[in-house]
């Protein structure tokens, strides 16, 4: 993917006021903890995660997006009647159908010939709304769009705790495997993406490149989609962190070399890393397998946690909101998600 046409003009994000500490879950635990004789901490110990935040009862994705939205629309200075098209890209939505896009559409006041629909693909849902978008703005189909998503967390957070307080047979390894969960948090975000001809700063969506090892897809599943809209069914989340680690490592060297190939960079050309944030643990084998420098990296999974499809772009907004990025700097936005998909964005700033 090459863009020569295409900018990223705002974010937007929205942060829950609600703040839970890992040593705060561990606790509600206890019977488990006391009867498998754990240490408590070992929760952030495994992950560097000290606390997520999370939406209060009764928050649907569609609100918190649409918060983040008309921030990132005010930011950029576009007209909403120039807004030609809005992805609604999260794993948490309000319903199966319509699309949750519908709901941010009609809220934010857009144009009724803006093009609506929802984009679903785990922890890349937000970046491949980007391309999506992007790819429409290079063919002049629209002028400007606006890609948003929201996670909520807190209903699959309680169900795994439940599922482990209730499980007879329960495991030092049935606990571990629940960490994975226990590792989310909430937020939502948005980003506003124009025609350079309407850009007021310039900075560049370069281009990127996917790759997939789809072989995987049984590591990281959330059963039974029929969860999201029957109280009467709790979410069950399974996660093999270790094999999804061990092969996601493996996928992001050839991505990242064909990143490079495509872009014309090299490792020392990129100033500022933007990633999905799973763990510190994930960051710090990312960067060693890429060979790339830890000290370009823009961290916020120690009080954020992991925020699904939003975390990379949440990630990157308050990077910019605290002076990361300069004008003409490079930065890529690196994101694997399970599946497993890899997929990395080049910018110039």
């Amino acid at each position: 993917m090459r863009y020569k046409k295409v900018c990223v003009e705002s974010f937007g994000y929205e942060l829950p006021e609600t703040i839970i500490t890992s040593l705060s879950l561990e606790e509600r635990l206890a019977p488990i903890y006391n009867k498998l004789n754990l240490r408590y901490g070992r929760l952030e110990m495994m992950t560097g995660i000290r606390e997520r935040r999370l939406w209060n009862d009764g928050v649907t994705p569609s609100q918190a997006s649409i918060k983040a939205a008309e921030k990132a629309i005010s930011k950029s200075g576009v007209n909403k009647e120039d807004i030609g098209c809005l992805l609604h890209t999260s794993v948490s939505r309000d319903f199966l159908e319509p699309a949750t896009a519908t709901v941010v559409h009609d809220s934010l006041g857009l144009p009724s010939t803006a093009t609506i629909f929802d984009i679903s693909n785990a922890c890349l849902g937000f970046i491949n709304g980007m391309v999506t978008l992007a790819n429409m703005i290079e063919l002049g189909q629209v002028k400007a769009g606006i890609v948003v998503g929201c996670e909520s967390s807190k209903r699959i957070i309680d169900a795994i705790i439940d599922k482990v307080l209730k499980d007879p047979d329960i495991t030092k390894e049935k606990v571990k495997m629940a960490f994975a969960t226990l590792t989310l948090g909430s937020g939502a975000a948005a980003a506003v993406l124009t025609h350079s001809s309407l850009s007021r700063d310039g900075h560049k969506l370069l281009g990127g490149v996917t790759r997939a090892a789809s072989q995987h897809n049984d590591l990281c599943r959330i059963k039974d989609d029929t969860c999201f809209f029957d109280p009467r069914i709790s979410p069950d989340m399974y996660t093999n962190s270790t094999e999804l680690l061990k092969n996601g490592a493996k996928l992001a060297p050839d991505t990242w070399e064909a990143v490079k190939q495509e872009l014309e960079w090299k490792n020392p050309d990129v100033d500022r890393f933007f990633t999905h944030q799973v763990s510190t643990v994930h960051s710090k084998l990312l960067f060693e397998t890429l060979g790339l420098d830890k000290a370009k990296d823009f961290s916020t999974v120690e009080y954020l946690g992991n925020i699904g499809s939003v975390s990379l772009p949440i990630t990157m907004a308050i990077g910019i909101d605290r002076g990361c990025l300069s004008p003409g700097d490079k930065a890529a936005m690196l994101g694997i998600g399970s599946g497993i998909v890899c997929l990395v964005l080049g910018l110039e700033w």
